[in-house]
């Protein structure tokens, strides 16, 4: 006699979700900072398939799409992804790799031996680019000449958007012809008579481009005050990366975390970055931001730094830490505020994003504004996003004398 199999109308339900209904209610899961460990954090951590699982079974029951019967089915059974529920969720996770949202790392997960949850996932692009997404509302403008971009600036260009203005031909502009008036000069002088300033160009609006790079405190204080403050801080990277890429191909984003000390990190890994070590290294992170800004050919560039702490961390010449968390150290301090002082001599910009208002960091955070002509704006983890994107739109489009 064969199995009948009866699929329930919730069943179906839960079969008929799409991977971008699945990662919507798990996203906050997929960008969790350590902030259930904040005594403890661990910055190599990573997120196994069974914390995936979990995930998408707490995100199910939070919006109360599991009915009770099959929920205490579940609880009772001698091996949770063996219940109709615990299938489901693994059908849903099976879904997310096959579209594309994740995959296994297949260098920790070895050849095939030990616990199949225990193994490890990474985000894809696609993935990135999914909780990276915002709606757009205003165009971003630029200062400043350099490589083409989309930011509106004053200046005006031979080239990309007409305007209506007319100028001589110069060496090195476009040669966007206006025909009617070069070739009146052309029969009032004769065509063998024909000089370079007597050909005629339209003029067009000038677009320029910006080098960014965002800086991250990943510091232990970022989650050890009762809230998650580093979470807020990697969306907001997020969606400044998905604004540039889609809308303003010729800026570039780059990021640095900075802890005890200051390392680059892709995009890629951004979303799964975790917080610690547990100092405050913002010199080490200028540092490191100036290395990067240095190679792009933009004459507009800027630092956007994230934080909640003073500095408290500085790289010593022989690669030793020096550290002190109480106070603003005079050395550190002084450390800091030279790299600070690179940046203007450089011409880059820092606005700063505190997340704290210590009297002692809103000292320290104006002498950056002052001596760089940044920004400085105090703000919390529930409005960060809303400032910098308004920072990145107005900053662009200031008159600066």
């Amino acid at each position: 006699m064969s199995r009948t199999i009866r699929y329930s109308k919730f069943e179906g339900e839960l079969d008929s979700l799409e991977s971008s209904e699945i990662m919507q209610m798990i996203q906050e899961a997929l960008l969790g900072s350590g902030f259930n460990n904040p005594y403890d954090p661990d910055p190599d951590a990573r997120p196994s398939m069974d914390d995936l699982f979990d995930a998408i079974l707490q995100a199910l029951v939070d919006r109360e799409l599991v009915p009770e019967d099959l929920l205490e089915e579940a609880m009772n059974a001698d091996k949770l992804q063996d219940s109709r529920l615990g299938q489901a969720v693994q059908r849903m996770v099976e879904r997310l790799q096959q579209d594309g949202f994740i995959r296994r790392d297949t260098e920790e997960s070895g050849a095939g031996s030990g616990d199949p949850g225990e193994a490890r996932f990474q985000l894809t692009d696609k993935s990135i680019d999914f909780l990276g997404y915002k709606a757009l509302r205003d165009l971003m403008g630029g200062l400043g000449r350099s490589s083409g971009g989309n930011h509106d600036t004053r200046d005006y260009a031979s080239g990309v958007e007409a305007t209506g203005e007319l100028k001589a031909y110069e060496f090195g502009d476009t040669l966007n012809l206006d025909t009617t008036a070069t070739l009146s000069n052309a029969l009032s002088k004769g065509l063998e008579n024909i000089a370079e300033d007597d050909l005629v160009i339209r003029q067009a609006e000038y677009m320029s481009s910006a080098a960014t790079v965002v800086m991250l405190d990943c510091s232990h204080s970022m989650i050890l005050y009762g809230e998650d403050r580093f979470t807020p801080a990697k969306q907001v990277a997020l969606a400044l990366a998905h604004l540039i890429r889609t809308q303003y191909a010729g800026d570039t984003l780059k990021f640095v975390l900075f802890h005890d000390g200051a390392e680059e990190v892709p995009l890629g890994r951004l979303a799964q970055v975790q917080v610690g070590p547990y100092h405050t290294n913002t010199a080490g992170g200028l540092r490191l931001a100036q290395q990067l800004l240095k190679r792009e050919n933009k004459d507009m560039k800027q630092i956007i730094m994230i934080t909640d702490g003073k500095p408290s961390a500085l790289t010593l010449p022989d690669g030793r830490i020096y550290k002190n968390a109480f106070g603003l150290d005079p050395y550190v301090l002084g450390a800091t505020l030279r790299e600070v002082a690179n940046c203007r001599r450089s011409g880059i910009q820092i606005n700063t994003f505190m997340l704290a208002r210590d009297p002692e960091l809103v000292q320290f955070v104006r002498r950056i504004t002052e001596m760089t002509k940044g920004k400085a704006y105090f703000t919390t983890p529930y409005n960060i996003g809303q400032y910098v994107l308004m920072d990145y739109v107005s900053g662009k489009t200031k008159v600066v004398n």
